[in-house]
């Protein structure tokens, strides 16, 4: 399997220091103590933890869904990603999963059993298996 990477740099101190981040894939983006513990719009990196939470859990389920037997025509997942100050210092402590899947052929039971075992073994939940809650609400469309 390939590894991928990434590349970040930051220059300066914590508040009026800045960043940015780069993939090969060309995504890039600047980032700052602001856009990363306040409410200035731009990146920061718990948006791409929350992204890459998605889109393996929206893969891992279309894969679940065909090891069934089954074929979604389109699964649409939103990633929320808790960062909160605690005594230890800032922690992720929370991923919240919103799926909306349109999946023909199958009952609310099926799906939800599928997608509750894909919550628990795709590659970024298990991969994020420290962060005490990941909430998933998912259902059919």
């Amino acid at each position: 399997m390939p590894i991928r990477t990434a590349t970040a740099i930051w220059e300066g101190g914590l508040k009026e220091g800045k960043g940015s981040f780069a993939s090969p894939s060309g995504v890039k983006a600047a980032f700052g103590f602001g856009t990363r513990f306040g409410d200035e719009p731009g990146a920061n990196p718990e948006e791409l933890l929350a992204a890459a939470h998605a889109a393996c859990f929206s893969m891992a389920l279309g894969a679940g869904l065909e090891k069934a037997g089954l074929k979604a025509t389109r699964i649409d997942t939103k990633a929320y990603c808790t960062l909160e100050k605690l005594e230890i210092g800032f922690t992720v402590t929370k991923m919240r999963l919103e799926c909306r899947a349109s999946v023909p052929g199958i009952d609310a039971k099926k799906f939800d059993e599928i997608a509750q075992a894909t919550k628990a073994g795709c590659p970024i939940s298990r991969a994020l298996a420290a962060i005490s809650t990941i909430e998933l609400d998912a259902k059919l469309v």
